[in-house]
């Protein structure tokens, strides 16, 4: 045995673009993409996806250049998702909320050689090259036109095109070759992504993901969430948040119909689920939010799956959209893991429960996935397991194929949480339950320490989001010139009340059940709570505003903004 040794026919490299060429093959003439009036079929969508990676390389760009994107979940947005990496070069998708000057950072961070500009983020990103400095060169730009719209045709396409512009989007994919032979990576350990993280903490950080994991990644996630060759699948989630967790590719795998929508409200994605027989979507808490407080509420013809992460979700809140037909499914990853790497794997035995216990479980993150070597809950200090007793806090650790492969120019950050232990540190505060199944608590940053105790942001917004008054909440340390923190709680209110509660209101509701520690000393409220491109809330942003309303006293308790 010890004189069979690996060969270069078993050596191929594990990528995810092969799913096209597949998709192609099998799926030839199924519907690939719908985006309004327009549709593509896998074997228009692979011969498109051969154009751009052949006109992309024409240009010289290739293995160790990194192209960026900044676009919403449009036809274009998916073919780059493939385009760009068969090219050779190393994809960077910019989340389309972020500030001008927090782009232009990240520009002149990752030095992309090329840009593709979604015409409606032609101002983003002409404001944020304008903050180059004289000496950084700015990449080559190519504008994608909305030549899709419902009105057969955008008044972009028609328009002169901004001479900054090197050519448009499909100017550039007519001049590639159909029967390109594409770029395939020399090593499996080549990065193929570079995604920011959302920076509800800190400043964004460039995570660099290898085809293997990325690879390992997307067939994780279609075993985990058992998804069905040729599903519907409805972009709710940004295809720039962590590559649409990795489904971008996932769905050529599976021969999926990718319905792309470019912004979209409650009622949008109603009419869409009714028009094109969604099957699966995905979306962090916040959209399930949207969906079960929408005025519009309709209990729907079939079934949804919805798969849902990127921030502990209300029991409440789970409840609520179950209860219209969508069938949750709850995870948990981060940008450093490209995907899922937890799921809230889910126990026949849990369907005979009442509702709120069946939420109260699913809330839970849960146990790794196939594709994850290990996930545990430690103490950060000494390392060691915490006790499998739902109470005792320690830092939420991983080890698997789709970790990162690091931090773009930034060794220090990633031998801080990739410790020669063998283990990933993901900063996010859990516990471990007495069967195995891991949950959330906080994030590091956001645990409050009120008079010595430990206390979980995240238990107190539960409770918050139990009140029938209450749209959003979260809640953030406040300094207490006694305690040393105190929670503060920001919340938006729903639209339709006709009685609002008073903020003593909410502090007695939390009261009743929820430890006295524990309860906020301070209500804000505000319109709308601010968040990230990727639907999470800005708890740093809510920190400094905690911050400016100064410490808080025994004889000042009550805030109004």
């Amino acid at each position: 045995m010890e004189e069979l040794k690996p060969r270069p026919a078993s050596c191929s490299p594990f990528t995810p673009l092969g799913f096209l060429e597949r998709a192609a093959t099998v799926y030839g003439d199924c519907t690939s993409i719908i985006y309004n009036n327009t549709s593509f079929t896998w074997s228009q969508t692979h011969r498109r996806c051969l154009q751009l990676a052949s006109s992309v390389s024409s240009i010289g760009i290739g293995s160790g250049h990194v192209v960026s994107v900044l676009a919403y979940n449009i036809p274009a947005m998916y073919e780059i998702q493939f385009g760009v990496p068969m090219s050779g070069a190393i994809l960077n998708c910019i989340n389309t909320r972020l500030d001008p000057r927090t782009v232009s950072v990240l520009l002149r961070h990752c030095e992309p050689k090329l840009l593709f500009v979604d015409t409606l983020s032609q101002s983003l990103a002409m404001e944020a090259i304008s903050l180059f400095p004289p000496n950084k060169s700015p990449p080559l730009l190519v504008l994608i036109q909305d030549d899709y719209d419902d009105a057969g045709g955008s008044s972009s396409s028609s328009s002169t095109v901004d001479s900054r512009f090197c050519c448009t989007y499909e100017s550039l994919l007519e001049k590639g070759d159909p029967n390109f032979k594409w770029i395939r990576p020399k090593s499996e350990w080549s990065p193929i992504v570079l995604n920011y993280t959302s920076g509800t903490t800190s400043s964004p950080k460039g995570v660099v993901h290898s085809h293997r994991g990325i690879f390992t990644m997307t067939v994780d996630s279609l075993i985990d969430w058992e998804v069905p060759k040729q599903p519907v699948y409805l972009w709710t989630l940004p295809m720039f948040h962590a590559n649409g967790w990795s489904f971008t590719w996932g769905m050529a795998a599976v021969g999926g119909t990718n319905v792309c929508v470019r912004k979209f409200d409650a009622s949008t994605v109603y009419s869409l689920i009714k028009k094109h027989d969604v099957t699966h979507m995905c979306g962090a808490p916040v959209v399930l939010n949207m969906l079960s407080n929408s005025p519009e509420i309709k209990p729907l013809p079939n079934p949804v799956q919805i798969l849902t992460a990127g921030a502990p979700p209300p029991a409440a809140v789970l409840s609520r959209t179950e209860s219209l037909g969508f069938v949750v499914s709850h995870g948990y990853g981060l940008t450093e893991t490209g995907g899922l790497v937890v799921s809230c794997a889910w126990k026949r035995e849990w369907n005979k429960l009442p509702a709120t216990e069946r939420a109260r479980l699913k809330a839970r993150q849960g146990v790794r996935t196939i594709g994850m070597t290990e996930a545990d809950v430690v103490d950060p200090e000494s390392g060691l397991s915490v006790k499998r007793d739902g109470s005792t806090l320690g830092e939420i650790v991983l080890r698997g194929a789709s970790v990162m492969l690091g931090y773009l120019k930034d060794p220090d950050a990633t031998n801080k949480c990739m410790k020669e232990n063998g283990w990933f540190y993901t900063g996010d505060v859990g516990v471990m339950h007495s069967d195995g199944y891991m949950e959330i608590k906080d994030r590091s940053k956001d645990v409050i320490i009120s008079g010595g105790e430990n206390l979980s942001s995240v238990e107190v917004e539960s409770v918050l989001y139990n009140h029938p008054a209450i749209n959003e909440a979260a809640v953030v340390a406040r300094p207490d010139e006694y305690w040393g923190e105190t929670p503060c709680a920001f919340v938006s209110l729903k639209k339709e009340l006709t009685q609002k509660p008073s903020e003593q209101d909410i502090i007695q509701y939390c009261r009743a059940k929820l430890p006295h520690y524990m309860v906020p000393k301070t209500v804000v409220f505000k319109e709308e709570l601010p968040k990230t491109s990727t639907g999470k809330i800005q708890k740093f942003a809510l920190r400094d505003m905690a911050k400016a309303l100064g410490p808080s006293s025994s004889s000042s308790r009550l805030s109004r903004m």
